[in-house]
């Protein structure tokens, strides 16, 4: 299928591992531009390296840590005319509620909502003057179904559904979408640690703490394994790809059917 993505210039936040890394490679390999972001130049430059390996686009690097201004305002400065943002950079961490203290709060909210809130606020001019642009936000199964063990992550992903539909209602009748996908448990980098060390503590076999987390955790789970940042990335490139027009304001699940409403 031609996702007609060619020549597209596209930033993914926070790419150079897991979801965003798979998204950034997905989109190059439509044959987009594609600006890879993290903060250590280091690790922008083994990302930027690995994708070029594969086929695809042209691969850009920027370093820089876009939860803040300063950063947010270079790469839309250094790289103009930003035709698709991904806002994919965020953080997590279990941690009962009581054990939760306000800084951790504040600092979830900057990481994963004020940071895409500000690359938004800096591309949509441009995409409402080419009339044509994609917003997507990387939430997650747990914006719609509270974890209990991070309740403010949580908080964060449901903040990221709110935002993104509030955006599309104010671009109707253009060629700009803006669209939320909603991954499940997804073997990204952070969250495959998370396992593995669950797995050393309780003495198990990795694919044994696959099992009972899907057994515990999220019992809903259709999948019942984790998903891979390549099938996530799938539907991120085409919720990106002109092919996707008819699609606006939505929360696209790729969640494994952990969600078990059916809208």
């Amino acid at each position: 299928m031609d996702t007609k993505l060619a020549g597209k210039l596209a930033l993914v936040s926070g790419s150079t591992a897991g979801i965003g890394h798979a998204i950034a490679a997905a989109l190059a390999a439509e044959g987009a531009r594609v600006i890879v972001n993290g903060r250590a130049q280091a690790s922008v430059d083994a990302a930027v390296a690995l994708i070029k390996a594969g086929p695809g686009g042209q691969v850009i690097g920027f370093a820089g840590d876009l939860t803040t201004a300063r950063a947010a305002e270079e790469v839309v400065h250094r790289h103009p005319g930003i035709e698709i943002l991904v806002n994919n950079l965020g953080i997590f961490e279990p941690k009962p509620f009581e054990q939760i203290p306000d800084d951790d709060w504040r600092r979830f909210f900057e990481v994963n909502v004020l940071s895409g809130v500000r690359l938004a606020r800096l591309v949509l001019p441009g995409m409402r003057r080419a009339n044509w642009g994609r917003i997507i936000f990387v939430s997650s199964e747990s914006g719609v179904q509270i974890p209990v063990e991070m309740i403010h992550y949580g908080m964060t992903k449901s903040a990221q559904l709110s935002i993104a539909r509030g955006l599309a209602e104010s671009t109707p009748g253009t060629g700009v979408t803006v669209n939320s996908v909603l991954p499940g448990p997804t073997a990204s980098e952070g969250v495959a640690t998370f396992v593995a060390d669950l797995a050393k503590t309780r003495g198990v076999t990795m694919a044994e703490m696959e099992r009972e987390f899907f057994a515990t955790a999220r019992p809903s789970s259709l999948l019942r394994r984790f998903a891979t940042p390549e099938e996530v990335a799938n539907m991120v490139a085409f919720i990106a790809s002109p092919l996707s027009a008819a699609t606006n304001g939505a929360a696209v699940r790729v969640d494994g059917g952990v969600v078990r409403s059916m809208v």
